[in-house]
């Protein structure tokens, strides 16, 4: 049986009293080890629940329990070292002169003893292959390494959740898909909780379960390859279907017989290599 991290009951929001709901009795639970991802249009409720879980804001009605512990003023700072999330704008994240000291800053205010502070540093970093940049200074990284930073940074606190906050929207291709690679391989290894919040169904392909949001209400909840079942769906909702899914569409609609509907390209070469083959 899963064993529950998060738990988020009935939760409402407002963010002012006499206006619209961003939420509306949201309830969903996240899992230990799993990698959630959160989709939704602009306005759908997914930022608004990152914030919710950061303890950033607090809901205006129901409850979120992380380890059984309620989320409130009186916990959030334990709640805190549990949680680490990454923002879209790397630089905005950034304190340190140097790579190094911008990872140790999470680790001093958090009162670590230097010696297991430098080991956190050097080993948070080798964890997102930037084990070679300790001197280097953080404006002059690309984008893709800035992002890796701020990944060592937060994976250097041990926290059990990891919330990606759209953390890949201001990438390119390959900063985004090494970004992606890292993550995987740290939830994969360390056993990490990985909750990705974001617009990009390419990247929320990647993820064990997928959440669609869609007016402050729960959509859908299922995994990748159920919610790519909902097709014209998505984009009704203002969602961009990823290019495989939608290559396995054309191909089944020309009489090409596909298995499935595929996430990835390399999936989808795969298949058709292999059915050629056996012709």
């Amino acid at each position: 049986m899963k064993e529950k991290l998060v738990s988020i009951k009935d939760v409402s929001f407002q963010y002012d009293q006499d206006g619209p709901f961003a939420l509306k009795n949201v309830s969903f639970d996240i899992y230990n080890g799993e990698w959630l991802a959160l989709v939704g249009h602009n306005g759908s409720g997914k930022s608004t629940l990152a914030k919710l879980l950061n303890g950033l804001q607090f809901p205006t009605g129901g409850e979120i329990l992380v380890d059984g512990v309620k989320l409130s003023e009186d916990s959030i700072w334990d709640i805190r070292r549990k949680i680490g999330m990454v923002f879209q704008n790397p630089d905005n994240q950034f304190v340190g002169t140097t790579v190094k000291d911008d990872v140790a800053f999470g680790l001093e205010n958090n009162g670590i003893p230097r010696e297991d502070m430098v080991k956190r540093v050097y080993e948070s970093l080798e964890l997102v292959n930037m084990g070679s940049f300790l001197e280097q200074e953080p404006h002059h990284l690309s984008g893709g390494q800035k992002q890796r930073v701020a990944i060592a940074g937060v994976i250097a606190l041990r926290p059990d959740l990891i919330i990606l906050d759209e953390a890949t929207s201001m990438l390119d291709p390959r900063g985004r898909e090494e970004v992606l690679n890292i993550v995987r391989k740290l939830k994969d290894d360390h056993k990490l909780t990985v909750v990705s919040i974001t617009h990009d169904l390419e990247e929320a392909a990647k993820a064990d379960r997928m959440i669609v949001m869609n007016k402050g209400v729960v959509y859908r909840e299922g995994t990748p390859e159920d919610i790519f079942q909902l097709d014209e769906e998505l984009v009704q909702l203002g969602l961009d279907i990823p290019f495989p899914v939608k290559i396995s569409k054309n191909l089944k609609q020309k009489g090409i017989a596909l298995s499935k509907h595929f996430l990835t390209e390399e999936e989808l070469v795969t298949e058709l290599w292999t059915s050629h083959l056996n012709k």
